[in-house]
């Protein structure tokens, strides 16, 4: 290396870290984060990395020198089957590509998907009753894909979601894969997962093509965010539109990052709240009190003060997106070190959203970290479950008002336990899944008039926060 390097774990010869990194990666990003400084290196075969946890330093990657960074190496191989959609672009591509997209998702447009989001989510209470046992984590992930398919495509895919959801599964799995310094070599093989991996982008890519020329032949504006970006025209550049393939990548990037995060967070949320009784009982004296048994709407996302930090804190314990990466396109200096051209940058929001200097015993569920007062004392970049910066997700209002709408209306009726016998842990994908899924047993909840007492004080004090 041209400069000193920070201190980190001592590398194995030829493969450096990254075996203990592909057995483990949450448990070896949490040993090593907690052992070293706020800049850390280690080595992935020959690929120098660099792990910040300090929220400047992740400031000075995403906003202040971003110019100076590009996406890292997993997700450049993310582009054999998300081609070049907002997620992988890079340059005056990428800045071509958000302009012409961010209309379709200004505050007005996807205010209009609100009571879709919410029907959807009474359709999939109604088939639940008291005492059953649901597989949670594909429910939730039929649910948000469905929502995806109606406000991207203006379509009920209900038909086809369980295809769809296996296709993406199976694309899913492997993307830990292309993070590895010989991806390229793997790829090449005739290995069954290769086999698995191209037969999903085929049926995806199948189900895309053929809605897009649908819509191209009927030119009929559907109000959906396809109709939106095939409308949309890049009046500050070259005056085009985007091609079927550019459609297609965009399209399939807003499926995969539309419905995985979402459900995952669901996932995890429900898994916090059954695991604390008091908070859920609050929720509930929320839900009870803003809605008065009927479905939420846009104007009561910002009446569910409290499901809005119950959402945030589970994506602070569990960000769905737990790892973020970045390479280095020129030299850049971070106080004391330096960080080489061609050298690979990783900041984990699983490793600064437990940060004891930011938030005190780290692993405990604590939605009041999230009122005002909290939330400003604490630098900007202590929690990115969305990224940040020129790249942050542009998909991030729709996102919260999803996770908003579905917890309120899901909640309104049931409460969710864990199957006793259930071993629940995270499983580090290009996501944070449940590992094996997430069992869980209905319970239908009491009328707000039978109300246990817990319930009752929750209500008390939510009242209080208000006053206050």
């Amino acid at each position: 290396m041209p400069y000193p390097v920070p201190p980190g774990p001592r590398p194995t010869p030829i493969v450096g870290s990254l075996l203990q990194f592909r057995r483990n990666p949450l448990g070896f990003l949490t040993e090593t984060a907690g052992r070293y400084g706020d800049v850390i290196h280690y080595r992935f075969g020959s690929a120098h990395v660099y792990l910040l946890k300090n929220p400047e330093h992740i400031k000075d990657v995403f906003v202040t020198h971003q110019h100076k960074f590009v996406k890292g190496r997993g997700i450049q191989w993310a582009k054999l089957f998300l081609g070049e959609g907002l997620l992988t672009s890079e340059g005056e591509f990428h800045t071509r590509q958000r302009r012409l997209s961010q209309p379709a998702f200004h505050r007005q447009r996807i205010g209009a998907y609100a009571e879709i989001m919410a029907d959807y989510a009474d359709r999939a209470r109604g088939r639940w009753s008291d005492g059953q046992e649901i597989a949670f984590e594909s429910e939730m992930h039929a649910l948000t894909l469905a929502i995806a398919g109606r406000t991207l495509f203006g379509e009920d895919m209900a038909d086809e979601a369980a295809e769809i959801g296996a296709a993406l599964t199976d694309v899913l799995s492997l993307f830990p894969r292309f993070a590895l310094p010989f991806a390229r070599a793997i790829q090449a093989l005739p290995l069954p997962s290769n086999r698995r991996f191209d037969r999903a982008r085929k049926r995806l890519d199948a189900t895309v093509y053929r809605i897009i020329a649908l819509r191209r032949k009927s030119g009929e504006d559907k109000g959906d965010l396809l109709s939106m970006l095939m409308a949309a025209q890049d009046d500050e550049g070259d005056g085009g539109r985007m091609s079927d393939v550019q459609l297609r990548d965009e399209v399939m990037t807003l499926l995969l990052a539309g419905h995985e995060t979402t459900a995952n967070a669901l996932c995890w949320t429900f898994y916090l709240l059954a695991r604390n009784p008091d908070a859920e009982a609050r929720l509930h004296a929320e839900i009870d009190d803003v809605l008065d048994g009927r479905l939420p709407g846009l104007d009561d996302v910002p009446r569910l003060r409290y499901a809005e930090q119950v959402l945030a804190e589970s994506m602070r314990l569990f960000p769905p997106a737990w790892g973020i990466g970045r390479r280095v396109v020129v030299d850049h200096s971070l106080g004391e070190w330096t960080l080489p051209a061609g050298a690979l940058v990783s900041m984990s929001p699983w490793v600064t959203h437990h940060d004891e200097r930011f938030f005190p015993d780290p692993f405990r569920f604590d939605p009041e970290r999230w009122l005002p007062e909290a939330r400003a004392a604490r630098p900007r970049f202590s929690y990115f479950p969305f990224g940040g910066g020129a790249r942050q997700c542009i998909g991030e209002p729709f996102a919260w008002m999803e996770g908003v709408l579905l917890l309120a209306t899901l909640a309104q009726r049931f409460r969710f336990r864990v199957r006793q016998d259930a071993v629940v842990e995270p499983e580090a994908l290009i996501t944070l899944r449940p590992r094996g899924g997430l069992p869980m047993i209905v319970e239908a909840r009491r009328s707000a008039s039978d109300r246990p007492a817990a319930a009752a004080a929750a209500a008390a004090a939510l009242h209080q926060t208000e006053v206050r």
